[in-house]
């Protein structure tokens, strides 16, 4: 595979701060765009997504409409970078399914590495999360493809694992690894986004994050987890 150059990733990077009237901006430029883009995420954190207004974003970030029509066309456009930077943000995440070891004895510390970081990322990021999931319901296609390439990398890491566990007969080969770990991401997911809701049911944070790393450590490995 050729590698990108570095002429090309800068093109790639000037594109993606290029203002909405085509021109990229400078460093003065550069931090006026993040500081709205920072106001936009702050004001998702205490305001429905759908109250969110322009004017309340420039005059939160300190300047005027006008200058936030330079960088965005509008607020949405504004939160798909903000969405677009919560997924980069999350491929920590794959790294610790990639780096960490899945050999027996040392796997439940690696579930328990990947439940702790999936339930912390869920809650720094959980208003751009539930703008995503709204957004991806509505049937908005740029948002549904943030989601599906946060989640998809989280599940094509922990179905390689899978894939190495059927290696050492460990898991049946009948057993689809795609499939495996895509219900395994759905839980960690569906259980990061309700961890407030388990606690209300009387449900301890520690047992939950015990629980779901069993889970997890048990399916891609088929090694039963020590007490």
């Amino acid at each position: 595979m050729s590698e990108i150059s570095p002429r090309r990733r800068v093109d790639d990077h000037n594109e993606e701060l290029r203002a909405a009237d085509g021109r990229v901006p400078g460093r003065r430029g550069r931090a006026t765009r993040q500081r709205l883009l920072a106001c936009t995420r702050d004001m998702l954190t205490s305001t429905s997504y759908r109250d969110v207004k322009v004017i309340d974003i420039a005059r939160e970030a300190g300047t005027s409409p006008a200058t936030f029509y330079q960088y965005f066309a509008d607020v949405e456009a504004a939160t798909l970078v903000v969405a677009e930077e919560m997924a980069q943000h999350g491929q920590h995440l794959r790294v610790i399914i990639t780096e960490g070891s899945w050999a027996e004895g040392e796997a439940m510390a690696t579930a328990l590495d990947l439940v702790d970081a999936f339930l912390a990322f869920w809650d720094d990021h959980r208003s751009v999360l539930r703008v995503v999931d709204l957004a991806t319901d509505e049937g908005d296609g740029r948002f549904q493809k943030i989601r599906v390439r946060l989640l998809n990398d989280i599940t094509t890491a922990l179905a390689d694992v899978v894939r190495e566990a059927q290696k050492g007969h460990r898991i049946p080969t009948v057993i689809d690894p795609m499939a495996e770990a895509g219900v395994l991401v759905a839980m960690l997911a569906h259980t990061a986004t309700h961890q407030y809701g388990f606690e209300f049911w009387g449900i301890r944070t520690a047992k939950l994050r015990q629980s779901m790393a069993r889970h997890v450590s048990w399916g891609v490995t088929g090694i039963i987890p020590p007490d």
